[in-house]
C-alpha cells in the first residue's frame, strides 16, 4: 500500500512538472521566436527554422539599428512619457482622494457608489468603445495626447482597490489624533495618509506603466498623425505594406519590450505587495 501511495505521488508530481514546463513554453515560445529573428537577414528568415538562430558569422545587428535609427523613434519616446507622466499623476491624485473618502468616510448610498465603481471595471472595454469614441470627439481630444490621457485615467479603476487595500490597515487613531490637534480633513490626508500610501503608490506606478507603455489600441485608435505616435504604435512602421520587414519588426518589438522587462524585474516586489496588501487582516 505505501509502495503505491509512493508511485501515485510521484507520477502526480511528474505530471504537475510537465504541465509547467508546457505553460513556460508557451510563455518562452513567442519571444524567443521574435528574438531570433531580429538577428536574421530576410534570406535567413526563408532558410533557417524560425526556432533557432542564424549561424554565428551571418548573425546581423542591422535590423536592431535601422530601428534605432529611425526618426519616429523619439517621437515615440517622447509621446509616451508625456502620456505616461500625465496619467500616473491623475491616477494617483484621484486614486488616493477617492479611495480615502470611500474608506474613512460613510455617507448615504455609500455601497451603490463602490458598486459602480467595480462594475466599471467589470465591463468590457469594446462594449463601450462607440460611446467613449463619441465623449472623446465631443470633447475635442482626438488626435492629441489628451485622448489616451483621459482614457486610462477614468477607464481603469485598479488603483482605487490597491489604494482602499492599503488605507484600511492604517489606524483610524491617526486621523482622530491628528483632528484633536487641530488638523482639518485635507490636512490629515495630505499630511498623514498620502505618505503612508508610498508603497501602493509604487506598486501603481509600475502596473500602470507597464500597461500604458505596452498598450497599442487606444493610442492607435485615437492618435492616428505620425507625429503622436507612441512607442508601440512606432512598431506599425514595420508592419505596413511598403515598408514591412519581420526582422526589423521583431528587433523592434525587442526594442520597445526591454522598458517593461526591466520594470517588472526590478519592481516585483512591490507589484506583489500591493496586489496581496489586505488580502489577511490581522
Amino acid at each position: 500500500m505505501k509502495t503505491l501511495n509512493i508511485r501515485r505521488s510521484f507520477w502526480i508530481q511528474l505530471l504537475k512538472q510537465l504541465l509547467c514546463l508546457a505553460m513556460v513554453a508557451i510563455v518562452v515560445a513567442p519571444i524567443a521566436l521574435t528574438l531570433f529573428a531580429a538577428f536574421k537577414t530576410k534570406a535567413d528568415m526563408v532558410r533557417t527554422s524560425p526556432l533557432r538562430l542564424p549561424p554565428f558569422d551571418r548573425i546581423t545587428l542591422e535590423n536592431f539599428k535601422a530601428v534605432l535609427s529611425n526618426k519616429y523613434l523619439f517621437v515615440g519616446f517622447r509621446n509616451t512619457i508625456v502620456i505616461l507622466v500625465f496619467s500616473l499623476f491623475f491616477n494617483v491624485m484621484f486614486g488616493t482622494v477617492t479611495a480615502y473618502v470611500v474608506e474613512r468616510f460613510q455617507f448615504r448610498f455609500k455601497k451603490v457608489v463602490v458598486s459602480l465603481f467595480f462594475l466599471g471595471m467589470l465591463i468590457p472595454t469594446f462594449v463601450t468603445e462607440i460611446a467613449r469614441f463619441k465623449i472623446i470627439s465631443g470633447l475635442g481630444l482626438y488626435n492629441t495626447l489628451g485622448a489616451p490621457i483621459v482614457i486610462y485615467v477614468a477607464s481603469d479603476l485598479m488603483q482605487l482597490y490597491i489604494y482602499r487595500q492599503f488605507i484600511s490597515r492604517i489606524s483610524v487613531s491617526l486621523d482622530e489624533s491628528a483632528i484633536l490637534d487641530g488638523c482639518s480633513y485635507f490636512g490629515v490626508f495630505g499630511r498623514i495618509i498620502f505618505p503612508l500610501l508610498a508603497p501602493a503608490t509604487a506598486t501603481v506606478c509600475i502596473i500602470k506603466s507597464i500597461n500604458i507603455i505596452n498598450d497599442m489600441y487606444i493610442p492607435y485608435l485615437y492618435m492616428p498623425k505620425n507625429q503622436l505616435r507612441t512607442l508601440t504604435t512606432f512598431l506599425m512602421n514595420f508592419a505596413n505594406a511598403q515598408q514591412g520587414s519581420w526582422q526589423k519588426l521583431a528587433a523592434g518589438i525587442i526594442i520597445i519590450m526591454l522598458p517593461t522587462i526591466l520594470l517588472y524585474v526590478f519592481f516585483q516586489k512591490y507589484i506583489l505587495a500591493g496586489v496581496i496588501a489586505g488580502a489577511v487582516k490581522e
